[in-house]
């Protein structure tokens, strides 16, 4: 079986662990960076990455800033998991490109549901077409041409 590959982004090792063993019990294969910078030369390095869960308030280069580099190149789905939940942080992160938002203390059946259902709605949209040597990588809107990004 394929699992789906999934980015969890937190500075806290502790919520990292909590989600990425539930996401795993779930079937799901998880990658963790504990900062945006990490998150985003993970998420690079993957681009097979199916969903990216990210904390707001990290060092570095915060949740806000990674979601809008992710959306520079890619449409696959992001879910702020954050403590921040007023609504003006939730429209900021919708605005930002997040797909959902889910305020700490959360439930992680909701969670793992969630996930589950930007799968379903994501899974035609993010397979690659190939024929011959050119591949469209719909994902993150690329081209290739034997396996080179083209411009």
């Amino acid at each position: 079986m394929n699992k789906s590959k999934i980015l969890v982004v937190d500075d806290e090792a502790r919520m990292r662990k909590i989600v990425s063993d539930f996401l795993t019990k779930a079937g799901f294969l998880v990658l963790e960076a504990e900062d945006g910078l990490e998150a985003l030369d993970i998420f690079y390095d993957n681009p097979d990455i199916k969903i990216v869960i990210l904390d707001v308030m990290m060092p570095g280069l915060d949740g806000w800033g990674v979601c809008k580099e992710i959306r520079k190149e890619s449409k696959v789905p992001i879910i702020m998991l954050t403590a921040k939940g007023d609504d003006m942080d939730k429209i900021l992160g919708l605005e930002y490109g997040a797909d959902d938002y889910i305020k700490k203390p959360f439930s992680v059946i909701e969670l793992i549901t969630r996930v589950k259902v930007l799968l379903r709605r994501n899974e035609k949209t993010d397979e690659d077409i190939t024929l011959d040597n050119i591949t469209i990588n719909q994902k993150r809107h690329i081209v290739l041409i034997d396996n080179e990004a083209k411009e």
